[in-house]
């Protein structure tokens, strides 16, 4: 599962980093929750990776109602290439999702802890992502959206959660990007050194925001 996470370095910076141009305002964000836009890559028309927004949470092209991509916000890899909600993206509209770290919440006595998790570099990251856009023939309403696509976490996040996002870096980017449906298969091995510190339970609320999110509330783990 990953429900919310954070992106504040420099949106064209970043997806330059990716192979993608393209000039869109994106906020810097500390707790990016399902629903809202995010910031992602993609290949266009001419075949080109562009820097573009989605909403988070996928609509597939045939749903008769847009409410139905609040559920869907992750995608498993296990079974992603056969569910109907997923399997044509899968095929023909694959994303990066932009990304500086992300939130877990670790079971404890008394209660769960926020986590924030983020590479061992501090360097900004993508998850592997599809994307679909939908159209209301009869209000002509469009929508962009994506999710993310979760695998079994390794050995650095189980502590945390038993999944985890499928973490890429613009040297393992490429072969999702461009279709090579084996990466899934071995996520685990393109997944870069992580580091993980708890935070304050402040960001269990999507209505709160600011870097005071990251600060930590105890030590730091480190992959």
């Amino acid at each position: 599962m990953c429900g919310r996470f954070a992106f504040y370095s420099p949106a064209e910076a970043t997806a330059a980093l990716f192979g993608a141009a393209g000039a869109v305002d994106f906020t810097p964000r500390y707790n990016i929750a399902p629903t809202q836009d995010i910031a992602a890559v993609r290949i266009g028309d001419k075949n080109q990776r562009e820097l573009v927004a989605f909403r988070w949470g996928l609509v597939p092209f045939w749903a008769k109602d847009p409410a139905i991509g609040n559920r869907m916000i992750n995608a498993r890899a296990e079974t992603v290439a056969e569910k109907p909600s997923f399997r044509a993206a899968y095929k023909r509209r694959r994303c990066l999702i932009l990304a500086d770290g992300f939130y877990e919440w670790c079971k404890v006595e008394g209660g769960k802890t926020p986590f924030y998790i983020s590479t061992a570099s501090a360097q900004p990251f993508a998850f592997a992502g599809l994307w679909e856009h939908w159209h209301d023939k009869e209000t002509d309403a469009e929508l962009q959206t994506a999710t993310i696509i979760t695998t079994a976490a390794n050995e650095f996040m189980t502590p945390l959660h038993h999944r985890m996002p499928v973490i890429l870096e613009p040297g393992t980017a490429d072969s999702w990007l461009d279709g090579d449906n084996e990466l899934l298969d071995f996520a685990a091995e393109f997944t870069p050194r992580l580091r993980a510190w708890p935070v304050q339970k402040t960001v269990n609320s999507p209505r709160n925001e600011g870097e005071e999110l990251l600060e930590p509330a105890g030590d730091a783990v480190n992959g």
